[in-house]
């Protein structure tokens, strides 16, 4: 089920990357907040008469509670002249009324087709994997607080918002120098680089990008039902076993809480371990942060379990967390998760961090050994 709804732009709110945030008064007069992507409806001004999505604004959604720019009627974006002169085939959001056309890193008519041709491993390439976008920063708050001038990559996956511009965080990432490339995969589209899925956006920031540490996570948006496999989140593990399968070291980013109502998610989360402990198939590090108190002693206990039961796959990696806090609250972008602030969670974005000081640490150790 579609609701649609039209309206009259009133005035522009905000802006980033290739997203713009309207106000748009309804009918009834009522003002919704609306998104609009330039690169599908153009740049719109106050006056612009547009048609609406606004099915999970109506039903109250959190991350995708905005309407969402579908056409302005009469505003249309300038068509392409020859859209058969247009480099790349690679379709995204197929046989979706907004289906967008790219070019693919991976394709015959990319520049980096010779390059990833015949490309086949990672090289030992530590592949930080996280089940929520908001992990993102916090991420890369621990690589940067432990090897500042590391190049890292993110690669988008399409559990989430496909279109990498509805992220404000990728967006403040990428213009505070903290995120050097983005790449999406599957349906997502939008980065920097475009690749088919997840295993040659893995070898693109490997070959194409010469990122030293790379990210993968879902888009903002996760869903989940409340049953032991129905969350988006199942994507983790599927991208462990990708980055191992490529010769890659997966770096398990546990999601941890200690301020959610749901029992399910309270210490380590059962996405991370449904996601690690049953999805991913292939050797993995799982860093584990030095926390005090309840909350502690409870991380380790269900991270210790999670290895034990991995049969050897999962090895557990015990990181102190001393100097992430002021690297964390150093963040040019808000720093949010499931609604809460880095006061309200502390422990969810040092579980994040941790794993980026450990990805860092591997990297450094690496080059002392070259």
């Amino acid at each position: 089920m579609i609701q649609w709804r039209r309206g009259v732009v009133v005035e522009v709110r905000s802006r980033w990357a290739g997203a713009v945030e309207y106000a748009v008064r309804l009918p009834s007069g009522d003002v919704v907040r609306a998104l609009g992507y330039v690169d599908v409806v153009g740049d719109l001004r106050p006056g612009t008469a547009v048609l609406l999505n606004t099915t999970a604004l109506e039903r109250g959604l959190g991350t995708g509670g905005l309407a969402i720019v579908v056409a302005a009627p009469d505003a249309l974006p300038r068509p392409v002249d020859d859209v058969t002169a247009v480099p790349g085939h690679v379709v995204k959001a197929r046989y979706t009324p907004s289906q967008t056309m790219v070019l693919g890193v991976d394709e015959q008519d990319s520049e980096h087709h010779a390059v990833l041709a015949e490309a086949d491993d990672l090289d030992g390439l530590p592949v930080v994997v996280a089940d929520l976008h908001s992990a993102l920063p916090a991420i890369l708050a621990g690589v940067r607080e432990t090897a500042p001038t590391l190049r890292v990559a993110y690669v988008m996956t399409d559990g989430g918002a496909l279109p990498i511009d509805f992220s404000r965080t990728v967006a403040g990432l990428r213009e505070a120098g903290w995120l050097d490339a983005s790449i999406t995969v599957g349906q997502a589209f939008g980065g920097d680089l475009e690749a088919v899925n997840v295993h040659t956006g893995l070898l693109a920031a490997r070959h194409v990008v010469g990122a030293d540490v790379v990210v993968v996570s879902q888009g903002p948006g996760n869903l989940g039902t409340g049953t032991r496999w129905g969350f988006s989140g199942t994507s983790a593990g599927e991208a462990v076993n990708a980055a191992g399968t490529l010769g890659g070291r997966p770096v398990c980013s546990l999601r941890i809480s200690e301020a959610d109502p749901r029992e399910r998610h309270r210490g380590v989360s059962h996405h991370s371990l449904t996601a690690y402990g049953r999805v991913a198939l292939v050797p993995a590090d799982v860093p584990v942060p030095d926390l005090p108190g309840e909350v502690g002693t409870r991380v380790l206990a269900q991270a210790r379990a999670l290895a034990a039961a991995s049969d050897g796959r999962l090895t557990l990696q015990e990181v102190a967390t001393e100097g992430l806090d002021a690297a964390l609250r150093a963040s040019p972008v808000p720093l949010r998760t499931m609604g809460r602030g880095y006061d309200d969670d502390r422990a969810g974005f040092l579980g994040a961090a941790v794993a980026g000081r450990y990805a860092a640490r591997v990297v450094r150790r690496a080059s002392r050994l070259a």
